[in-house]
């Protein structure tokens, strides 16, 4: 499952054998699109100060890049926060 994962957190563009490349694309989009929405739900304040590009670069390196593991939705604020710190220090 590893490649699975990476592919559909943006880790890697290599599709895992055993899978159709536009279910891989859509489950990448599913992800991000969750944690988006979450994420713009829980800090509208931070979404009203970046433009749709800067946003969608943000979420895309969390995604990518934090330690999330979870498979809920729901734990995304705490990792966010903990990624934001990161980044900023």
């Amino acid at each position: 499952m590893p490649a699975f994962h990476d592919y559909v957190r943006g880790r890697t563009e290599v599709i895992p054998d055993g899978y159709a490349e536009n279910g891989m694309r859509l489950y990448r989009h599913l992800v991000y699109l969750g944690a988006s929405q979450l994420l713009e739900a829980e800090f509208p304040a931070l979404r009203d100060t970046l433009d749709e590009a800067d946003w969608r670069a943000l979420i895309e390196t969390f995604v990518r890049d934090s330690r999330w593991d979870s498979h809920y939705y729901g734990d995304l604020k705490d990792e966010f926060l903990a990624f934001l710190e990161a980044q900023a220090g």
